[in-house]
C-alpha cells in the first residue's frame, strides 16, 4: 500500500456530505466570457485548465500523483487522474448524485469544504460546471470503491443518471469534453499552449508527474511523442529554466521553503547580467500577474534584508560619497524570482485572481524571506558581494537613466510641438480611434504615408533595428533616439509613486500601435526587438490591448486580368493548383514575392495591410507572462545555446534571426 492509499484510508473522508452548493448554475450559456475569460482561443484553452485544476486540487491534498491530458482527433479533451474519484453517492439537499451535483451545479464542489481541500485553484468552484456548460458533450468516468461510474451530458444537461457500469480496481476520475462550436471562435487545441501549462503546473507541484498526449496526426500521418512533465526540485528548477537565457552571477539559486501560520511559502531566486527585474507570483498555482500581499511582502523583506546587509559592510558608502540614493528597484535589477504560496482562504481582487488581497499572507512571506534570506547572506559571502556590487551598478546606472528619462518626459507633451520630426500624425484627436503605424524604414514609411488614411492613421518611420533592450542598461534606453521617438510619439509617461518603472497611459494618443515591417527575416527581427521593447518598458500597452501587428501579404499572383495577394506558402500553392487546373503548366501565372514593404505601392499597401476593411491584425496578448519572459530573455540575451536550439526546433515555424 503507498502513502496515497494510507491516506486515503486515514484521512479522505470524502462524500456526498463534503460538497456544498452555493447556487445553481444559470447563463454561463448566455455569457460564456464572465465565467471563462472569453470565447476565443484563451477561453477554449481555460476549459482545460479548468478540469486539470481539480485534479491538481487532488494532489495538493495528498490523493493523486499521476494527471494525463490528452487531445482526441476531434479536438476534444480528456483529464485522467488517480485521485479519491469524485463522490457518486446521493446528495440529499439536491436529490441527485454529488457527481452530478458537482458537474450541473455553479460553485459547487469539495473545495469549499475545508475537511476536502485545505487549498484549491480553479475560477471560484465554477470549473468542472461551466466546463460542462459550455460543451456539446461531456462524460465522466469515476472509478471508486472499487465500481465504476459514467455519466454522460450534452450542453451541461445529463442524459441519464449515474450509473454502475461493472468493478474496478483502479481509482480516480476521468472527464471527456467537447467543446461547443457554436459558441467559441475556434475550436482548435493549441498543443504548445497547453504543453505550457502542465511544465508549469509540474514545477509549482513537485513530484507530481503530467502527461500530455496528442492523437491527431501531422501532416506525415505521425503523431507526436507523449510529453511528460515532472520535477523533483520544483521551483528551483522552475528558475533555472526561465533563466536559461541569461548569464548568473552567482553559483546557485538561492532557494527557500516552509510553512507559518498553515501558509507554505516557497522561493527560488537568483541574480543574472540583465537589467530587467522578472518576479513571477502564483498562489495556489495561479499566476498572480498583479502580484499582491505575497509579492509586496517579498520585495519589502529584499530591501531590507540586503540593505542591511549592504550598510553592516560598508559596501555603500562609494555611493554616499556621490551622493546617489539607492532604491527598492536597485535591489531588484537582475533578478529572477519566483514566489509560491499556498493559502487555505484565499482573496483575491477581481473575478480572474491576478491579485492577492490576504494582508497576513505579506506579513508570512516577508518574515520567512527575511530570516531565510539573513542567513544565506551570512552562510555565502561570496554570492553577497557579488549581489551587492550588482545592486550598487543598478544604482549608478539608474542615476545615469533619471536624466536621460527626464528629457524624454520634457519632450513628451499632447501638442504636435514635442513630436518627432519623423512623425506623421493623423488630424482627429479621439485617441481611442487613432492608429500609430511603426513602420521599418524611411522608404516603407514614404509609401504607408501616401497610402494611408490620414483622419485617423499616424506613421512613424524607425530607422533599422532599434536597441535590443534585453541587453541594454536603462539610460542606453532613454538615450535611444528611436526609443525616445516612440514614447514621444505616443504621448506615455514613466513612472508612478508605486512603481518607478511603470508606464502611465492617461495622456496615450493611440488606441492601436501597429508595428509593420517587412515579410522576411530581418523584419521578424525588427518585430521581436519591438516586441520585447515594449514586453520590457510599456508591458501595460501589452495588457490593455493596444499592441498589434500588420500582416502584409507575401505573394502577389497574376494570371490575365485577375489577380490575388496570398498571406501563406499554402495559399500560394493551392491557388497555383486551382489556375494550373491541376497540371504543371504554369503558362500565364506570374507570381510576384514582396520582400518588403517598399516593393508595394501606396495604393497596395492601402488595400492589403492598411484598410481596416480588409486588413488582418493581429493583437499581441500575453496568455503567460511567465513563459513571455522566458522566452524573450532567450531569443534577445547573451547565452546562444538556447537560442540555437529553439531556432533549430521551430525552423520551419518562425524566422528568428540568431
Amino acid at each position: 500500500m503507498n502513502d496515497i492509499e494510507k491516506n486515503i484510508l486515514q484521512n479522505g473522508e470524502y462524500n456526498a456530505d463534503n460538497i456544498q452548493v452555493l447556487e445553481g448554475l444559470e447563463a454561463v450559456r448566455k455569457r460564456p466570457a464572465m465565467y471563462i475569460g472569453d470565447v476565443g482561443e484563451r477561453g477554449l484553452h481555460h476549459l482545460v485548465y479548468e478540469v486539470v485544476d481539480n485534479s491538481i486540487d487532488e494532489a495538493l491534498a495528498g490523493y493523486c500523483n499521476n494527471i494525463e491530458v490528452t487531445i482526441h482527433e476531434d479536438n476534444s479533451i480528456s483529464v485522467l487522474d488517480n485521485g479519491r474519484g469524485i463522490p457518486t453517492d446521493f446528495h440529499e439537499k439536491e436529490q441527485k448524485s454529488a457527481l452530478e451535483v458537482v458537474l450541473t451545479v455553479l460553485h459547487a464542489g469539495g473545495k469549499f469544504n475545508k475537511d476536502s481541500y485545505k487549498v484549491s485553484g480553479g475560477l471560484h468552484g465554477v470549473g468542472v460546471s461551466c466546463v460542462n456548460a459550455l460543451s456539446k458533450k461531456l462524460r465522466a468516468d469515476v472509478y471508486r470503491n472499487g465500481k465504476h461510474f459514467v455519466q454522460e451530458y450534452e450542453y451541461g444537461h445529463p442524459l441519464y443518471p449515474i450509473k454502475e457500469v461493472g468493478d474496478s480496481d483502479r481509482r480516480g476520475t476521468e472527464i471527456w469534453f467537447l467543446p461547443d462550436d457554436s459558441i467559441f471562435i475556434t475550436s482548435l487545441y493549441k498543443y504548445d499552449t497547453l504543453a505550457t501549462r502542465l511544465k508549469e503546473l509540474a514545477y509549482l507541484n513537485k513530484n507530481i508527474t503530467l502527461k500530455l498526449n496528442d492523437l491527431r496526426p501531422d501532416d506525415n500521418n505521425e503523431l507526436k511523442p507523449t510529453q511528460i512533465f515532472y520535477s523533483e526540485n520544483g521551483l528551483k528548477d522552475f528558475l533555472l529554466y526561465l533563466d536559461g537565457g541569461r548569464e548568473k552571477i552567482m553559483e546557485s539559486p538561492i532557494c527557500m521553503e516552509g510553512e507559518r501560520q498553515g501558509v507554505p511559502v516557497e522561493v527560488a531566486m537568483q541574480y543574472n547580467n540583465s537589467y530587467t527585474e522578472n518576479i513571477h507570483s502564483y498562489v495556489n498555482n495561479i499566476n498572480t500577474i498583479e502580484g499582491g500581499t505575497h509579492l509586496t511582502g517579498f520585495r519589502k523583506a529584499l530591501t531590507r534584508t540586503l540593505k542591511k546587509y549592504a550598510d553592516e559592510s560598508k559596501m555603500l558608502d562609494k555611493l554616499e560619497k556621490n551622493k546617489i540614493d539607492i532604491t527598492g528597484d536597485d535591489f531588484r535589477e537582475g533578478l529572477t524570482a519566483i514566489i509560491s504560496v499556498k493559502v487555505a482562504e484565499p482573496q483575491f481582487e477581481g473575478q480572474t485572481k491576478t491579485k492577492l488581497g490576504n494582508d497576513d499572507v505579506g506579513g508570512i512571506v516577508e518574515s520567512m524571506v527575511n530570516e531565510m534570506l539573513t542567513n544565506y547572506l551570512l552562510e555565502n559571502p561570496k554570492d553577497a558581494k557579488e549581489i551587492v556590487n550588482k545592486v550598487i551598478l543598478a544604482a549608478t546606472a539608474r542615476h545615469a537613466a533619471r536624466k536621460a528619462r527626464e528629457l524624454v518626459q520634457r519632450k513628451n507633451v499632447f501638442s504636435g510641438g514635442g513630436l518627432p520630426g519623423k512623425l506623421s500624425d493623423c488630424s482627429s484627436k479621439k485617441s481611442e480611434l487613432c492608429e500609430l503605424f511603426l513602420v521599418e524604414g524611411d522608404s516603407a514609411g514614404g509609401t504607408a504615408k501616401q497610402g494611408r488614411d490620414s483622419h485617423f492613421q499616424a506613421i512613424l518611420p524607425l530607422r533599422g533595428k532599434i536597441l535590443n533592450v534585453e541587453k541594454a542598461m536603462q539610460h542606453r534606453i532613454f538615450e535611444s533616439e528611436e526609443i525616445k521617438n516612440i514614447y514621444t510619439a505616443l504621448g506615455v509617461t514613466i513612472g508612478t509613486e508605486e512603481d518607478s518603472k511603470a508606464l502611465n497611459l492617461e495622456k496615450l494618443r493611440y488606441g492601436k500601435v501597429v508595428i509593420m515591417t517587412d515579410a522576411d527575416v530581418d523584419g521578424s527581427h525588427i518585430d521581436t526587438l519591438i516586441l520585447t521593447f515594449f514586453f520590457r518598458y510599456m508591458k501595460e500597452l501589452i495588457e490593455n490591448g493596444h499592441v498589434y501587428i500588420a500582416t502584409p501579404p507575401l505573394y502577389l499572383i497574376k494570371k490575365g486580368k485577375e489577380e490575388r495577394y496570398l498571406w501563406t506558402e499554402e495559399e500560394r500553392q493551392a491557388t497555383i493548383e486551382e489556375w494550373s487546373k491541376g497540371s504543371d503548366n504554369m503558362s500565364g501565372i506570374h507570381i510576384q514575392r514582396y520582400k518588403g514593404l517598399g516593393e508595394m505601392n501606396e495604393e497596395q499597401l492601402w488595400t492589403t495591410t492598411m484598410d481596416p476593411a480588409f486588413r488582418t491584425l493581429r493583437q499581441v496578448t500575453i496568455d503567460n507572462a511567465t513563459e513571455a519572459d522566458r522566452v524573450f530573455s532567450m531569443l534577445m540575451g547573451d547565452e546562444v545555446p538556447p537560442r540555437r536550439e529553439f531556432i533549430e526546433q521551430n525552423a520551419k515555424y518562425a524566422n528568428i534571426d540568431a
